[in-house]
């Protein structure tokens, strides 16, 4: 592991797991986060908890972001207390956050700008891989940045790929999360139909996970379609960027991407009747409620 000092700003689901298996690595940690008790956690394994960006950037040549959106990136990097009033000169960021294509490059350029080198590294996997480290980390910049990254990386990540310039690791984050939201809206779409058709959901279940339809979709969220466990994962209007992210590349490109658009009808659809605080299995209950049929385990 190279001699870098290493700081992790954004200890939640994601980035908690992430900076554990970071810190087993380096043998030392900055981190922050606005919650307390996050930093607590990873305190008490050995890291050094900071009272803000800024504290973090004063002891770290390289820092890893883990943030919900482009706003929060923003305020980390650049607001009171931020990362770049107190950046030493070349300190590079790896933004691990899943963020737009177009936000990412202008972040970049702007941090460009007070010495600061950001590269885009979004990641993939659920929270479980995160504590496992056994993510997919797509990483976009230079091939000199990837080299000098890709040891840290390692740490949490099973897979590391290099996926080209600045901006192509939120390309490709986008790319694989559009095929799996179409994956979670044909499963949504066609379930409420097997209850209809007399099929039991059980064996449906099996099937779908087990046949040709078998897919990370169908073997993540069948089963807690089948127990009516809406309550967990990211919420459908919280994961939009991937959509955004993908009509703008379809518009620089002209490209066709006639399912994409019907998953993104699936996807308002379930956002205008009320699901958007839901997981994306949410999209099953706007067909359930069209068909008038629920899709449940079956009463003893």
């Amino acid at each position: 592991m190279p001699s870098s000092k290493v700081g992790f700003i954004g200890l939640g689901r994601m980035g908690g797991g992430m900076a554990r298996h970071l810190l087993k690595s380096t043998g030392e940690l900055f981190v922050y986060d606005l919650n307390a008790a996050a930093m607590e956690g990873l305190a008490n394994e050995g890291a050094t908890p900071c009272e803000s960006p800024a504290q973090v950037a004063e002891n770290s040549d390289l820092i890893l972001l883990c943030l919900p959106f482009a706003p929060e990136v923003r305020e980390v990097l650049f607001g009171a207390s931020s990362i770049q009033s107190a950046a030493k000169p070349g300190l590079t960021v790896v933004d691990t956050s899943t963020l737009d294509r177009n936000d990412a490059l202008a972040i970049a350029e702007e941090a460009a700008a007070r010495d600061i080198a950001y590269w885009d590294c979004p990641i993939s996997g659920m929270p479980f891989r995160a504590d496992n480290g056994t993510l997919t980390v797509m990483f976009g910049g230079t091939d000199a940045a990837f080299k000098a990254a890709q040891p840290y990386l390692e740490s949490f990540g099973e897979t590391v790929i290099h996926c080209g310039a600045l901006g192509s690791g939120q390309a490709m984050k986008a790319i694989n999360n559009i095929i799996y939201n179409v994956n979670i809206a044909a499963l949504c779409e066609v379930l409420p139909l097997t209850v209809a058709m007399g099929l039991k959901p059980e064996e449906v279940a099996r099937t779908v996970t087990t046949a040709s339809a078998r897919s990370f979709a169908s073997e993540y969220f069948v089963s807690r379609m089948l127990d009516r466990k809406f309550d967990t994962d990211f919420a459908l209007q919280d994961a939009y960027k991937d959509i955004v992210n993908v009509q703008n590349m379809a518009d620089e490109t002209g490209a066709a991407l006639p399912v994409v658009k019907a998953m993104i009808g699936s996807y308002d659809a379930a956002i205008e009747a009320g699901f958007g605080a839901e997981p994306k299995s949410a999209m099953l209950k706007v067909y359930e409620q069209a068909l008038g049929a629920e899709y449940r385990r079956s009463e003893k």
